[in-house]
């Protein structure tokens, strides 16, 4: 089954491209597989026709997408992935594959919050918190979005309206910073959970100087079934007007999103090529996409 929200990772295919990014991942996790490639059917800021435009793949029951989408965003740790690990072994093997010219975020150590834990960006600029997990885990890899800057202090803000935005939510574990963790508010969040149509997220915030920002270059992709459901996500979710193309959206935190039909690969990769040419121009011209206009196209 289809997850609801799927995990888009933007790359710059003249450097290193969707393609090369998605052969690597589901090299170094074992449970991983590529599920499927769509290419430009016209000519695109993205590409010319025929390129490769989107590779799917699956990482422990999460998907991904990697998006060629050329050298105007690069993916920064305003939002990692959090990968639990059963055992101390796990931890390391997967540190010594994914910090291949990569860059050490924190270094591989032990930590009051857990015996084995680090973080490292990969040479893609995905960035990985490795970490052992002694307790049940819920799920393996779970995406995590850092606060700073002017969204420092909204971590719990943030969460009862994302869960409110989406159905099969909740707010899990939240474990404040408490005193003496000087820059940062004794209340402010350290680590908190939510879950989102069954999906897990995390949430941390930061009064540290950082020099990054949610961005485009991580979105999450809301795959919907009906029009319906895409107007009520566009209608909650977009904050940002400038930022409304092709389906794409930001909110009121600055983090991106896609709103699209579930079908929208299939529209793409129609077996007539003509088709799939209009579905592309089609959306080209939208901003929220419109799934009848689409079909007819």
């Amino acid at each position: 089954m289809k997850n609801k929200i799927t995990y888009c990772l933007w790359f710059d295919p003249k450097t290193l491209g969707a393609e090369e990014a998605a052969k690597f991942y589901t090299g170094v996790f074992k449970n991983s597989k590529m599920t499927g490639i769509t290419r430009n059917s016209i000519d695109t800021p993205s590409g010319k026709e025929g390129t490769v435009l989107t590779v799917g793949f699956n990482i422990e029951g999460q998907e991904f997408m990697g998006l060629n989408g050329g050298p105007e965003f690069k993916i920064n740790p305003s939002i990692s992935f959090f990968v639990h690990c059963k055992t101390e072994k796990e931890v390391v093997q997967l540190w010594e594959k994914l910090s291949e010219n990569g860059t050490v975020l924190m270094p591989l150590d032990k930590y009051f919050f857990s015996k084995k834990y680090g973080w490292i960006q990969d040479k893609f600029g995905v960035s990985w918190q490795l970490i052992l997990s002694e307790d049940k885990i819920k799920q393996v890899i779970v995406p995590s979005l850092l606060f700073v800057g002017k969204v420092y202090g909204k971590v719990k803000e943030a969460m009862k309206f994302y869960t409110s935005v989406f159905k099969d939510s909740g707010i899990g574990n939240v474990s404040p910073y408490g005193a003496g963790m000087d820059p940062e508010k004794k209340d402010s969040i350290a680590y908190a959970e939510f879950q989102l149509e069954k999906q897990w997220f995390s949430a941390m915030e930061s009064a540290r100087e950082h020099h990054f920002y949610f961005n485009e270059g991580l979105s999450f992709i809301v795959n919907c079934d009906t029009q319906k459901e895409i107007d009520g996500y566009w209608r909650k979710l977009s904050a940002v007007p400038e930022a409304e193309a092709c389906g794409w959206l930001k909110d009121k935190y600055g983090v991106s999103w896609q709103i699209v039909p579930a079908n929208i690969s299939k529209l793409l990769q129609h077996k007539d090529s003509e088709k799939s040419k209009r579905v592309m121009k089609a959306i080209m011209k939208m901003k929220k996409l419109d799934m009848t206009s689409l079909e007819n196209a």
